[in-house]
């Protein structure tokens, strides 16, 4: 069957200009920040937020040159379309000026299947959920029924594998030996009403976090969640607060790796939070600490994701869409 393929992922701000839009596209998307407010108060309220804490977060940005997870999502892109022989599209969430061109190359495609590859591992419905009902609200019905979703892949063998080789890579490049070693999972916080509400992400992080710990039997792991963002109650480990008792839990082991488990491509939670917020927290107690790139475009990767396109089981558009 002739078919594209798209790849969905968050997209970040390139340049100074593109934060406040980007945090005001995130806050204001009701799948992310769930109140019972009206829409329009609800976007008068979160529109005045992002454009404070834009403000405020701009500096952590500039310490990172901004978010390279634009670029790293468009040269997957061109490496997956190269390996398949198949258009590849890319929509990037919360780039708000990047939709209409996004938007018009999927709607213009005239194969008849469009199978979308997001590059959120484990399924929430804050996150690949968000851009389904946004495809549902901004594409034509004939074109939203051409979407097949690949909706996780939180324990295919590709993804597991590829975790695998990179963190063994990783340890092998920085000489660390097993048995000093400690796995430190950080994975992407969500809200604990989501999985009260019957979101599958919190297991499915789980899943992922068993599987890659597989591959290294004489090593301990642990998994936490980073993040948090507002009131209420986070799914728990708290990353920084685990970070703060590192000596409790390391097993008198020395080198903590950091690895981050739900994020394929590297941006500001990970080239910014772990790396300036928390790897220090663990180093304050005496031990060595280690930030595990994601997994970006490692040809391992690239090779994973193509296989995970052609074996997975394929969901319509609309049974991805939280209902309420």
């Amino acid at each position: 069957m002739p078919l594209a393929y798209l790849l969905v992922n968050f997209g970040g701000p390139r340049e100074a200009l593109e934060l406040e839009p980007f945090l005001k596209e995130l806050l204001c998307d009701r799948d992310v920040i769930r109140t019972k407010f009206p829409d329009w108060l609800h976007k008068w309220m979160f529109r005045r937020i992002a454009k404070k804490r834009a403000l405020k977060i701009r500096v952590d940005y500039e310490r990172i040159g901004f978010s390279p997870i634009y670029e790293d999502t468009e040269a997957l892109r061109t490496a997956l379309q190269e390996r398949c022989g198949v258009p590849v599209f890319t929509f990037h969430r919360y780039l708000p000026a990047t939709h209409r061109r996004s938007l018009s190359q999927i709607e213009k495609c005239e194969l008849s299947e469009i199978r979308a590859l997001p590059l959120f591992p484990q399924f929430c419905y804050g996150t690949t959920g968000s851009v389904a009902r946004f495809f549902s609200e901004n594409l034509p019905r004939e074109v939203v029924q051409k979407f097949r979703w690949v909706k996780s892949y939180a324990e295919h063998p590709s993804f597991i594998q590829a975790w695998q080789k990179r963190i063994s890579g990783f340890l092998a490049d920085r000489k660390l030996d097993d048995k000093d070693t400690f796995l430190f999972f950080s994975a992407h916080g969500v809200p604990r009403a989501f999985i009260d509400e019957g979101d599958p992400y919190q297991e499915e992080c789980a899943r992922s976090f068993r599987g890659v710990m597989e591959g290294f039997p004489n090593i301990p792991g642990r998994l936490a969640y980073q993040s948090k963002f507002g009131r209420g109650e986070w799914l728990r480990p708290y990353t920084e607060e685990e970070c703060k008792t590192a000596l409790s839990w390391a097993k008198e082991r020395k080198q903590i790796v950091f690895v981050p488990i739900s994020f394929t491509s590297d941006h500001i939670e990970t080239l910014f939070e772990i790396e300036e917020l928390y790897l220090p927290l663990i180093r304050a107690s005496g031990l060595n600490a280690h930030r595990c790139p994601a997994l970006n475009l490692d040809p391992e990767w690239i090779s994973g994701l193509q296989t995970i396109a052609k074996q997975s089981v394929l969901f319509s558009n609309q049974t991805l869409i939280r209902k309420g």
